[in-house]
């Protein structure tokens, strides 16, 4: 395959180091044709926001500099056109392809390019070199580098390190491998091309992997559909070759809040039953952790198989697909709270407990330690394991564009379903949010993905009914 040709070297100065949270303050781009540099563009950007101090010492960018320079959005059009059709190029791409991206997301654009990285590509080009930090690479290669830390300074000297590189023609296939995201094409199966995986989107959601006959043999869900599916195919593992060989197409659903893709993809798996996956197929719950109180006011915990109708008369704290799911969650906690392995079982053995003798057991096995103290744990256990929620609520997360919102309903302690509404829309109204909620079936699974959620993200906005 031959060598594309046009590359667009980036390299940009931000407020900070997260995409979601800080802006860019200068953009520089270098035009390279593979063989020379055939156009330069560089503009400060005012980033409509404090430029930190250290930011400054860093960069020499001051809150001065960007104060008359235009806004992100007065420059996106021309950024667009400058690398329509180009490769993105940078040092570290995560770092300035994430930024541009976000800039362009809060304007509602989707920016999508193909990258390559001259951070790893200098490990292959120049081996054992003390360090691949664009400054230290810069000198071990006696390439020139002015005003390190601003863009064009940054965005010329990659430029030349890039130019090295590509004379490295045994690393030729290795740059094509990279620019379609570790694939050889060698390894796609039949009916999918390169230009089908690029053609996915860099985007939060859902993605379905079909045989020649549609069926679909895998759901995944992604923060990034396209990187992931390239993962698949890019993979050495026996699952990514049994992928190669099944599949015929690949579609998707993007779902902008990653609560949502999560939740979506437990279902589908249910609905599905894809042939390759093997996690959250399961449709009964019937192992159980539940609790009560001990003679001597202790509370226990137990792990049984149970039927719906046993489960009336317990005290249940939380199901599980599988026995050894529920048993290594409660290992897990009883291990986490020191709780006694005694009123961790069914039964009592006599005695102190085996943990009270490793010092991972308070005693309550002896009567060292009260049952009020021991409770005290026992029922913040209770809590990390139990998958109802003892409220009912809305929450509310990223939407699938700027505009719009996601919204994932609880009542009654289980998860009821997902939805979309206008951002504008957003008042919390419930009879407002309760109409943008399509239903889903709620099982301890999904509760306990809600759960996980939460504890990761602990702003998101939640509305109480």
């Amino acid at each position: 395959m031959p060598m594309q040709k046009h590359y667009a070297i980036i390299d940009i100065e931000t407020t900070g180091g997260r995409a979601q949270r800080d802006r860019i303050t200068e953009i520089a781009i270098v035009l390279h044709d593979g063989e020379q540099v055939v156009q330069k563009w560089e503009s400060l950007i005012n980033p409509e926001c404090y430029i930190p101090h250290g930011i400054t010492e860093l960069t020499g960018i001051t809150q001065e500099m960007v104060q008359d320079a235009p806004k992100f959005y007065e420059t996106a059009r021309e950024i667009v056109e400058l690398t329509q059709d180009a490769i993105f190029v940078a040092h570290n791409v995560r770092f300035d392809y994430g930024f541009l991206c976000e800039e362009f997301k809060r304007l509602g654009y989707t920016y999508s390019r193909k990258q390559l990285c001259t951070l790893r590509m200098s490990r292959q080009a120049f081996p054992g070199l003390p360090s691949y930090s664009l400054g230290k690479l810069a000198a071990s290669l006696g390439v020139r580098l002015d005003n390190r830390h601003r863009a064009m300074g940054d965005a010329s000297a990659t430029a030349e390190i890039f130019r090295m590189i590509l004379q490295k023609h045994q690393l030729r296939e290795e740059i094509q491998v990279m620019i379609n995201m570790g694939i050889r094409e060698s390894k796609l199966p039949t009916g999918i091309s390169l230009e089908k995986i690029h053609a996915l989107p860099e985007s939060c959601g859902v993605y379905y992997l079909h045989d020649e006959n549609g069926n679909v043999v895998y759901v995944g869900k992604s923060l990034n559909i396209r990187k992931r599916v390239a993962d698949h195919f890019a993979d050495n593992s026996p699952k990514a070759g049994k992928l190669r060989q099944m599949v015929n197409e690949v579609s998707f659903e993007i779902t902008g809040s990653e609560l949502v893709a999560l939740l979506l993809e437990s279902h589908e798996i249910k609905r599905l039953n894809p042939a390759v996956n093997r996690a959250q197929r399961a449709r009964s719950y019937p192992y159980a952790v539940y609790s009560w109180a001990n003679t001597d006011g202790y509370l226990c915990f137990g792990m049984d198989k149970v039927s719906s109708k046993e489960k009336k008369s317990l005290n249940l704290v939380a199901e599980y697909a599988q026995s050894a799911h529920a048993r290594g969650h409660l290992q897990s906690i009883r291990e986490q709270f020191e709780l006694c392995a005694n009123f961790c079982e069914d039964t009592r053995q006599k005695g102190p407990c085996f943990f009270f003798h490793l010092h991972q057991c308070r005693g309550a096995c002896k009567g060292i330690e009260t049952p009020d103290t021991y409770n005290e744990r026992a029922l913040l256990a209770m809590e990390k394991m139990g998958t109802l929620f003892d409220h009912d609520f809305y929450l509310i997360d990223e939407g699938r564009n700027t505009s719009e919102k996601a919204v994932v309903f609880v009542e009654n302690g289980i998860y009821q379903g997902f939805g979309y509404l206008d951002a504008a829309d957003l008042n919390g109204n419930p009879a407002v949010l309760g109409d943008a909620v399509k239903k889903f079936p709620g099982n301890p699974e999904t509760n306990r993905i809600i759960h996980r959620y939460l504890h990761q993200h602990p702003t998101l906005k939640i509305i109480r009914i």
